[in-house]
Formats: C-alpha cells, sequence, structure tokens
C-alpha cells in the first residue's frame, strides 16, 4: 500500500527520527564544550598559548581521521560506526568531565584527549551526512537535508547559549559533563537505526585503495571538485579571516555586545534559510544556491568600512540564508549524484577542503592585518569570495545539474 507523498513527512520514518534526534543531542554538547573546554584551561592556570594547543589537538585530529571516516562509512554499517565513535566521545568527555572536576586536569591531558575526541568526530562525520538518505524515500530527502540542518544549526545557538549560562553557575567541568552525556545518549539512537545495507561491487582489499576510488569518484565530478575549492576559498576569507578581524574591528569601534549580535544575526540567518530549503524546490537548485553564496561577501566588504552594527546584522543575515539554502541544495546533489556505496567518501574528501581552510584563514590573517590593516585584508577577502563563486558559476556542470534521482534509492 502506498501513502500519498504529500501526506508523508521525513519525521513519519522511525530512522530518520532517530538519526535526527541522537545528532540534536550530540550538536547540543558540542555547543556547550568549546566554551566550557576555554574555561577548564584557564582554571588550572593555563595560557591563552596552552588554550590554542588544546583547541588545536582536537582540530588536527579531527581532519586527519575524516578521511577514514569516509572509507568506515562505506565499508561498514554506517549506523555502527556512528554508534562506536559516540562512545569513544562519551568516554573521552567524560574522562576530560573526571579530570576537571576532580582537580588533576593538565593540558597535556586535555589535549591528548581533546585529540582522541576529535579523531572520533573525524571518523563519525561521513558517516552521519551519508546516512541522511538511507532513512528516508527519495521523495522526504530534500526535506529530510533541511530538517536535519535546521537542527545542527539551532542546537548550535541554544548549546552555545546553555553553554554560557551552565559555566557562569555550575562551572565547566559540568558543562564538559553535560556534553559526554549527550554522547552517551545518542549511541543507543543511532543503534536503533535499522536501514537497508548499502550494496558495493567493488573489491574491498585495503584502505588506501578505497581512497583512491573514492578520489576518482570526487575528481571526476567537476560540479563536486570546482565548488569545493569554491568554498576553500570562502570558508578561508569568511570563517577564517573575519572570525579574526571581526572582533579586532568590533573593539576599536561598534564594541563586543554588537558583535555577538552581529553573529547571532548569521545564525538566525542559517537557520531561516534552512526552513526556506524546505519549500524552496527550484529544479537546478544547486546553481542558484551556489550564486546565492556570493552575498557573503556583502558582509565582508561592510566590515572593511566603517559601517554600523545594524547595517552588519542585516548583512550577515543574508549571508546565513544563503548558507542556508546552499547547504540543502548540496547535500541534496550530492545524494542523488553519487553512488550510494561512494557517498561518505566524497563527503570526506568535500569536509577536508573545508576545514583545513578556516585555521589557514585563521593564521593568515593576523600578520597580514599587521602588514597592509585590516580594511585591506577584508577587502582582498570579499573579492576573493565573489571571483571564487563566479569562477564556480561559469562550470557548466553546476549550471546544468538537477536533481532529479539517478542513483537508485534503497528500500528502507
Amino acid at each position: 500500500m502506498q501513502t500519498s507523498h504529500k501526506k508523508v513527512h521525513a519525521f513519519h520514518f522511525g530512522p530518520f527520527r532517530y538519526l535526527f534526534f541522537a545528532r540534536l543531542l550530540t550538536v547540543l554538547g558540542n555547543g556547550i564544550a568549546p566554551i566550557a573546554l576555554a574555561f577548564a584551561v584557564l582554571d588550572i592556570g593555563g595560557s591563552v598559548s596552552d588554550l590554542g594547543i588544546v583547541v588545536a589537538s582536537r582540530s588536527l585530529f579531527n581532519v586527519a581521521f575524516l578521511l577514514l571516516g569516509g572509507v568506515l562509512a562505506d565499508r561498514y554499517s554506517r549506523s555502527r560506526v556512528m554508534v562506536s565513535s559516540s562512545i569513544v566521545a562519551a568516554l573521552s568527555q567524560a574522562i576530560v568531565a573526571g579530570s576537571v572536576l576532580g582537580g588533576s586536569a593538565t593540558v597535556m591531558g586535555l589535549a591528548v584527549l581533546g585529540a582522541i575526541n576529535g579523531a572520533a568526530a573525524g571518523i563519525a562525520l561521513p558517516a552521519s551526512q551519508a546516512l541522511v538518505p538511507q532513512t528516508v524515500p527519495t521523495h522526504c530527502r530534500r526535506s529530510a537535508n533541511a530538517i536535519i540542518q535546521l537542527g545542527i544549526y539551532g542546537g548550535t545557538v541554544i548549546g552555545a547559549s546553555l553553554g554560557g549560562i551552565l559555566i557562569s553557575i555550575v562551572g565547566p567541568g559540568w558543562g564538559l559533563a553535560i556534553d559526554a552525556l549527550g554522547f552517551a545518549a545518542a549511541a543507543p539512537l543511532y543503534l536503533l537505526i535499522r536501514v537497508a545495507s548499502i550494496k558495493t561491487t567493488e573489491v574491498q582489499s585495503n584502505i588506501l585503495l578505497d581512497l583512491k576510488v573514492g578520489w576518482k569518484e570526487f575528481a571526476s565530478r567537476a560540479w563536486v571538485w570546482s565548488i569545493v575549492v569554491q568554498f576553500t576559498i570562502i570558508n578561508a576569507a569568511f570563517s577564517g579571516v573575519v572570525m579574526v578581524l571581526g572582533p579586532v574591528i568590533a573593539d576599536a569601534s561598534f564594541g563586543r555586545a554588537s558583535w555577538g549580535m552581529i553573529i547571532a544575526a548569521q545564525s538566525v540567518g542559517l537557520i531561516t534559510g534552512s526552513f526556506l530549503a524546505l519549500r524552496w524546490r527550484p529544479r537546478r537548485d544547486l546553481f542558484i544556491g551556489t550564486m546565492l553564496v556570493a552575498l557573503c561577501a556583502a558582509p565582508v566588504f561592510l566590515l572593511s568600512l566603517p559601517t554600523s552594527a545594524p547595517w552588519l546584522m542585516a548583512a550577515f543575515f543574508i549571508a546565513g540564508v544563503a548558507f542556508g539554502l546552499f547547504g540543502v541544495a548540496w547535500a541534496q546533489s550530492l545524494q542523488t549524484h553519487i553512488p550510494p556505496e561512494k557517498l561518505a567518501r566524497v563527503y570526506a574528501y568535500d569536509a577536508v577542503g573545508s576545514f583545513v581552510a578556516i585555521p589557514f584563514g585563521e593564521l593568515v590573517a593576523g600578520p597580514l592585518a599587521a602588514q597592509y590593516g585590516s580594511s585591506h585584508v577584508l577587502l582582498v577577502a570579499a573579492i576573493a569570495i565573489v571571483i571564487a563563486t563566479a569562477g564556480a558559476c561559469l562550470v557548466p556542470a553546476i549550471r546544468q545539474l538537477e536533481n532529479t534521482p539517478r542513483i537508485k534509492p534503497h528500500v528502507i
């Protein structure tokens, strides 16, 4: 018996519900953790450099394990990969919380445990993204991606807000304990996800061969690698340079409170864009989404000028909307056109390109600003965003891509 597509949405399907709430719990905890960890390092007498070491250790191991995560997610049950990574993350964060609460925490210990947590997150990311199309039928895929994205952005905002409140009331140790609890609660939800296995025709020999096959799939599609190149530049400019120079400019002009409201406006824009994507279904949504990303050059350009906070809030909000719309179109395109048995590895290569760019932008922002001035660096960053987006829009494969199902969906 078939049910009308109009009456059925993503939450109708149990596997998707489990996936949504498991990811939401993880995101909520991870929204609290960075704030808690920062104050935990400072509370034990750590310096700003010590904090940088702890944060960097997690980030480095997160990127280092992404490709392995893609291979594992394409070889084995993606839900089981998520269960394993959640358990490792829960245990590592629980030990961190225990050491902070017990007064035995050291900078080196926090760095090592952070590295373990980062590795678990790196392994989990490709599996969590590639699992989405297995939990819903093809006609619900777009709404599923939009809802997942809403949960991620909304959970991040709520988690960060709760983090500040909890740490001020009960201290950073309990904030880290809540993050560990989030991972622990997510594990059984991932275990409850029952979906059809992905059957592969490849002869699985070793990890390097699997990575080579994944790279071939990634590099053979111009619309995939060109957008990853576009976002490597955009992430370095927007998420890297702006997030370093923005607070400096805020201190010298409109103030820290206004900068917080500007970042909040971007978060609201991300959530709004995800909501719009539930209804917005153009035939060539990836091309339109790619063009819209050019709007994120506006707040970068305005930041290079003497601009008031309300104008910046509006510009960052619009940029957030553009990112939100693009994110759903990108997920929909990958899940529609990439073979399911290779999807996680393509996601992994995409994530590596994105994640490496952000710390690069953060590292070069300060020295470049000292040499040429913040305004000039931000102006060049805005121009780079426009050029990268224009270049991507000129790629015929992006302009012509339509998100009609090409890959036979697996029965749930």
